[in-house]
C-alpha cells in the first residue's frame, strides 16, 4: 500500500502531513472529498457516496463529473512527485484512498482501544489504561471539526465522537480499578454535566465519590440522574445504575478499593491492610537471602498465604525477574501441577514437550522468587517439581505455604505462629491461657498457670493480635476503639482466640452488632459445649473450630445454606455462578445477591470487583469447613452435580458462539473460570457413570480454542486423554469425537505418530453427523499438514458443509480455515483467490477477531504463492497487528514465518533473514514442530535456501541471529524494511 510519507488525521480538524510536515488542502470540497475517503480507507467509496455527502439532496447538475474533477485536483495535490504513485485510487464503481495503518490517527485509535480492551479483560488493568491514554491523545477536538458536510457531521462524525466516549469510559473504569478515584472527581463532574443523559458517567461519578467517603453526595447523584432521565427522556435509570445504587446503600464491600502493589509478577491486590508480622517478615527476608528454598507451615487460618504475598511484595527488589505466584488450592490431580505453574509464570509454550522441562528452560538464567501457596495436598508433586527447578535454575528462589514441610535437601523451614498478645495480668484473675509480652506463639495450655506480667508493658495496640481486632472492626463498627474502660476484655478476647488471625478476623465482624462482653460471653458458651476431654486435637485447632462455628452459627440459615453451598466452586466465582448452583430448597435466586453481600460482611467471603463485574472467593479454611458441612449433610454430591452441569452448559454456550463478535470476551471468561472447569472435569471423571459429561466439556474448551490461548494445549490433551479413557467404548461416537480432538490438538503441536494413532482408534462413525464433520475436518486437517496431499481440498470442503448441516457455525468456520488454507497452499491461482476471499467475506461479517486475523493470513499466502509478493506481506504484517492486538499467543509465529518467506521473495534477502531468525524464536516459545507441518516446513526451506544462497553463510547467520535476538519483536516486524 503506498503511503509517500503521509500522515493524515481526522479525529479533529482535517489535517495532512508529508515526511512529517504540513501540506495544505485549502479548499473545503477537497478536504471533504479527503475526508470521506478517509473514513473508509481502505475500501471503496462509491461516487454517489461522495455526491450524498458534498451536497446531500442538493446536488448540482452534472455532480458525477464534479466529483470526478475533485478526485483529480486532490490527487495532484498529493501526488508525492513525478512518476511517484498517489494514496487516492480509482476502483470499480468510485475511488479509495490506501493508507498505512499507522499512517492514519483513526486507524490507530482503533488498535488502541481494541488491545486496551484485551488487556482489560486479562487483568492488566495498569496497560490498558496506558493503552487508552494514548488513544485519547489522538484525538485534537471534536471529529472532522472543520468539515461543511452536514451529512459528514451528522452521520459520520457524530458515531465517531460516540467512540471517543466509549474509550473515555473504558480509561475511566481503569483508573478506577487502579484506585484514582480521588484524582477523576473533577473530571467526572465536568462529564456529567456536559452529558447529563449518559448514565455510565454517572455511575462512574458514583462510584468515585463512594471510594472517596462521600457516600452521601454518591446517593444524591442517583436522584439527580433518575430525575434527569424521567423529565428528558420519560425513563428509569438502568438496570446497571439501579444495581450500583442498590449495593452502595448496601455498603457492599465489594464497592470498596483494594490496591495492587507495585510488584513485577503476579501477586494479587491486598484487599485489607497487613498487620504486624515485622518479626517474621524480617526472617523471610533473611531465609530467602541465604537459602534457596523456604517453607512456610502452619496450621489452617494462621496466615501463611498472607505472610507469604507480603515477604514476596517486600521483597521484590531482589527479584529482577520478578515475583510470581501459583496458586495450587483448586488444583484437582497433582499431574496438572507443571502446567499451572507454567500458566502462573505465563509461559508460552503449546508443544508436546514435557511442562516440567518447559518450566526449566524458562526459568533458566531468571533471577526470579516463585510463591507456591497451599501445597499440603499434592506435597509429593511440588516436591519433585521443586527439586528439578531449583537444580536446573540457579537464579531461582522458592518460598511455598504449607502445613507439611516438602522434605527436601536444603529447604529451611519456619513455622508461622499465630500473633503476638498481650500478657494475663499478674492478678490471675483471667481464666484464659497467657502468653508473655513479646512473644508470637500459641499460648500455653489451658490448664497453664498464669505469668507474672512484665516490669513494664507495651501499648494494647502494640500487640498484633489486638491490632488486628480493631483494624478488621473499624469497617464493622466504625467508632469502634480500646479504652480504659474494655482494654482487658478486648485483650481477654484475643487471648481467648489464642491469636489466630482468621478467628480474629471473624470475631471482629460481629462488633458490629454486639460487644466485646457479649462476644467473650457466647465464645465462651460454644467453647464449653464444644469442648470434651477426649479430644487429641491441640487447643489452636479447637480454637479455630469453634470460632468458625460460632460464626457459622450466628449467619442465618440462608446464609449457612450458602456458605455450604459455595464450598463446590474452585477458585473464584460470579454472581451468575453463584444463582445457577446454590439456589433452590431454600434459597431464593433473587436472594442470592444479599446473601453474598452478607457473607462478605461477615469476613466469610472474599469480594473483588472485576471491571463491571464482581468475582466472590471463599477463604479455603471457609471453604473446607463448609464442604465437610456439605458433606455431612449428604449434599456433596447433588452440589457438585449442579456445579458441573453449569459449567458444562457454559462450555457448550461458548463453543456455539465461537467465531463470533464476543470471541475475545468468552476466551477471557474461560480463562478465568479455568479452575472450575477443572474441578466439573475432575468430578466427572472421578465417578461412575458422569465421565461422558465430562468428555462433553473437554471437548467444548477445545472447539472455543480456549487452550491455544491460555497457552496450555497440553492441559486440553490431557483432559480429552482421561475423557477418552473413561468413557466406554458404546456408543462409538463419543470416543470417536473425543479421538478426533486428540488428533487436532497433536497435529497443531505437530506430534504426528499421536495424531495418526488417535485418527486410527477413533475409526469413521456415521450415526452422528457432528461427530463424522469433525473426523472428516481431521481427515482434511491431516491431509494437508503432514502430506501436502492435494485431497484435502475437497475433504475440508466436505467438512465444512458438514458441520452447517449440524448446526455446528464454529467449527464449520475452522473447516473453512483450513479449507482456504490449503486452497492456497496446493491450489491453482484461481481457486486459491477465489478460497481466500470467501473467507475473508465469511469472517468480516461474523466479526470475530480472531478469524479475521487468519482470513488476513490466508488471503496473504494466495498472494504469496500466486499473485503480488509486496501485497502478501502487507497481508502479513496486518495479519500480525491484529493478532497482537488481542494478545493471540499462537498466530504470530506463522504470520512472522510468512512475512520471512514472502520478504525474501521479494528480494530482500538481509530483512528476510532476521525475520527467520525472529520466527525461529517464537516458534521455541510455542514449542511447535515445524518440521512436522510439511506445507509450512516447505516454503520454510525455500526461503531458508534463498536467502542463505544469496547472503552467503557468515552474512546469513549474523543477520539470522540479529533477529532471534531482537527484544521488541512487535515493533521490529511491523515495520518495513
Amino acid at each position: 500500500m503506498p503511503s509517500g510519507g503521509f500522515e493524515f488525521r481526522i479525529l479533529g480538524p482535517v489535517e495532512v502531513l508529508r515526511d512529517g510536515l504540513p501540506l495544505a488542502v485549502p479548499a473545503a470540497k477537497l478536504r471533504t472529498v479527503l475526508a470521506v475517503l478517509l473514513v473508509d480507507a481502505g475500501d471503496v467509496v462509491t461516487v454517489d457516496t461522495l455526491i450524498d455527502r458534498l451536497w446531500a439532496d442538493s446536488p448540482p447538475d452534472g455532480a458525477r463529473n464534479t466529483v470526478q474533477n475533485y478526485v483529480l485536483r486532490l490527487r495532484r495535490l498529493l501526488a508525492t512527485g513525478p512518476g511517484t504513485g498517489c494514496p487516492v485510487v480509482t476502483r470499480p464503481g468510485g475511488y479509495a484512498i490506501e493508507v498505512d495503518p499507522e499512517a492514519l490517527d483513526l486507524h490507530r485509535f482503533d488498535v488502541l482501544v481494541r488491545r486496551a480492551g484485551v488487556a482489560a479483560a486479562a487483568d492488566e488493568t495498569e496497560h490498558a489504561a496506558a493503552l487508552l491514554r494514548e488513544a485519547l491523545r489522538l484525538w485534537r477536538g471534536a471529529a472532522l471539526a472543520d468539515i461543511s458536510s452536514d451529512v459528514l457531521r451528522r452521520d459520520v462524525a457524530a458515531a465517531l465522537d460516540e467512540r471517543r466516549l466509549d474509550a473515555l469510559e473504558l480509561r475511566i473504569e481503569a483508573d478506577l480499578t487502579l484506585g484514582l478515584h480521588q484524582s477523576l472527581l473533577p473530571e467526572l463532574h465536568e462529564l456529567t454535566a456536559a452529558h447529563p443523559l449518559r448514565e455510565r458517567f454517572w455511575a462512574q461519578r458514583m462510584l468515585a465519590l463512594y471510594r472517596s467517603g462521600r457516600q452521601g453526595e454518591s446517593l444524591r447523584c442517583y436522584h439527580t440522574v433518575r430525575r434527569l432521565l424521567a423529565e428528558e427522556l420519560g425513563v428509569d435509570p438502568g438496570a446497571e445504575l439501579r444495581e450500583l445504587h442498590r449495593r452502595l446503600l448496601a455498603g457492599d464491600p465489594a464497592m470498596a478499593f483494594s490496591s495492587r502493589p507495585p510488584v513485577r509478577g503476579n501477586l494479587p491486590a491486598e484487599v485489607t491492610t497487613f498487620v504486624g508480622r515485622k518479626r517474621q517478615l524480617a526472617e523471610v527476608g533473611r531465609l530467602l537471602a541465604a537459602h534457596r528454598l523456604v517453607t512456610l507451615t502452619g496450621v489452617g487460618g494462621v496466615g501463611k498465604t498472607r505472610l507469604a504475598l507480603r515477604a514476596g511484595a517486600e521483597l521484590a527488589a531482589a527479584f529482577p525477574d520478578g515475583v510470581w505466584l501459583a496458586d495450587l488450592t483448586a488444583l484437582p490431580e497433582p499431574q496438572l501441577l507443571d502446567r499451572l505453574v507454567a500458566q502462573a509464570l505465563g509461559v508460552r509454550d503449546q508443544s508436546a514437550r514435557r511442562p516440567a522441562d518447559v518450566l526449566a528452560g524458562f526459568l533458566r538464567g531468571k533471577r526470579l522468587l516463585l510463591v507456591l501457596d497451599n501445597c499440603e495436598h499434592v506435597v509429593t508433586a511440588v516436591a519433585a517439581l521443586v527439586d528439578l527447578l531449583l537444580k536446573a535454575c540457579p537464579g531461582l528462589r522458592v518460598l511455598t505455604t504449607s502445613r507439611h514441610r516438602l522434605g527436601l535437601a536444603g529447604e529451611h523451614v519456619l513455622l508461622v505462629p499465630s500473633l503476638s498478645l498481650p500478657p494475663v495480668p499478674s492478678t490471675g484473675l483471667s481464666p484464659e491461657p497467657a502468653a508473655v509480652a513479646g512473644t508470637t506463639g500459641p499460648a500455653p495450655g489451658r490448664n497453664a498457670a498464669p505469668v507474672a506480667e512484665p516490669a513494664a508493658l507495651l501499648p494494647l495496640t502494640d500487640y498484633d493480635a489486638v491490632a488486628l481486632l480493631v483494624d478488621r472492626a473499624a469497617a464493622a463498627s466504625p467508632g469502634f476503639a480500646v479504652t480504659k474502660d474494655n482494654e482487658e476484655r478486648v485483650a481477654q478476647l484475643c487471648r481467648r482466640l489464642d491469636g489466630i488471625p482468621l478467628a480474629i478476623e471473624l470475631a471482629a465482624v460481629r462488633l458490629g452488632t454486639l460487644s466485646v462482653d457479649e462476644i467473650l460471653d457466647r465464645l465462651g458458651d460454644r467453647f464449653r459445649l464444644l469442648a470434651t476431654p477426649a479430644t487429641t486435637s491441640p487447643p489452636y485447632h479447637q480454637t479455630l473450630r469453634h470460632v468458625i462455628d460460632w460464626s457459622y452459627g450466628l449467619c442465618t440459615e440462608p446464609e449457612r445454606l450458602l456458605w455450604e453451598r459455595l464450598s463446590v466452586f474452585a477458585g473464584g466465582f460470579d454472581l451468575e455462578a453463584a444463582e445457577a448452583v446454590c439456589s433452590g430448597s431454600g434459597i431464593d435466586r433473587t436472594d442470592v445477591l444479599d446473601l453474598l453481600a452478607g457473607l462478605v460482611h461477615k469476613s466469610v467471603l472474599l469480594a473483588r470487583a472485576h471491571g463491571r463485574r464482581t468475582r466472590y472467593r471463599l477463604l479455603e479454611t471457609l471453604r473446607q469447613y463448609g464442604r465437610q458441612r456439605l458433606t455431612e449433610a449428604g449434599m456433596e454430591s447433588p452440589l457438585r452435580r449442579r456445579h458441573r452441569d453449569h459449567y458444562q452448559r457454559m462450555a457448550a454456550e461458548a463453543a456455539d458462539r465461537w467465531c463470533g463478535e464476543q470471541e475475545i470476551e468468552w476466551l477471557a471468561r474461560l480463562r478465568r473460570e479455568l479452575p472450575n472447569f477443572q474441578e466439573a472435569l475432575n468430578f466427572s471423571l472421578s465417578c461412575p457413570g458422569e465421565a461422558v459429561h465430562g468428555l462433553d466439556i473437554a471437548v467444548d474448551l477445545t472447539r472455543t480454542r480456549v487452550w491455544f490461548f491460555a497457552k496450555t494445549i497440553g492441559e486440553g490433551r490431557h483432559w480429552l486423554e482421561r475423557a477418552y479413557q473413561a468413557v466406554p467404548a458404546d456408543p462409538p461416537s463419543y470416543r470417536a469425537g473425543a479421538a478426533a480432538m486428540l488428533a487436532w490438538s497433536a497435529l497443531v503441536q505437530g506430534d504426528r505418530a499421536t495424531a495418526e494413532a488417535c485418527m486410527t482408534a477413533g475409526g469413521r462413525p456415521a450415526d452422528d453427523p457432528a461427530v463424522a464433520a469433525v473426523t472428516t475436518y481431521v481427515e482434511g486437517s491431516h491431509a494437508l499438514l503432514v502430506h501436502s496431499d492435494r485431497r484435502a481440498i475437497p475433504t475440508l470442503s466436505r467438512a465444512r458443509a458438514a458441520f452447517r448441516r449440524a448446526g455446528r457455525h464454529g467449527d464449520a468456520h475452522m473447516a473453512t480455515m483450513m479449507w482456504a488454507m490449503s486452497c492456497a497452499f496446493l491450489g491453482d491461482g484461481e481457486l486459491a483467490g477465489a478460497a481466500t476471499r470467501e473467507y475473508l467475506a465469511e469472517a468480516e461479517t461474523s466479526g470475530a477477531g480472531w478469524a479475521y486475523s487468519w482470513a488476513l493470513w490466508t488471503l496473504g499466502l494466495a498472494e504469496l504463492r500466486h499473485g503480488d509478493v509486496d501485497r502478501s506481506a502487507a497481508l502479513f504484517r496486518e495479519a500480525l497487528r491484529r493478532q497482537y492486538d488481542i494478545d493471540d499467543c499462537w498466530g504470530p509465529a506463522w504470520a512472522m514465518e510468512s512475512l520471512a518467506w514472502s520478504t525474501a521473495s521479494a528480494g530482500h534477502h538481509h530483512r528476510a533473514a532476521q525475520l527467520l531468525g525472529v520466527a525461529h524464536r517464537l516458534r521455541r516459545v510455542t514449542g511447535v514442530s515445524l518440521t512436522a507441518l510439511r506445507p509450512f516446513h516447505d516454503l520454510h526451506s525455500a526461503a531458508a535456501h534463498q536467502t542463505r544462497t544469496v547472503l552467503g553463510e557468515q552474512e546469513y547467520t549474523a543477520a539470522f541471529t540479529h533477529g532471534s535476538l531482537v527484544q521488541d519483536i512487535e515493533r521490529f516486524s511491523l515495520t518495513d524494511a
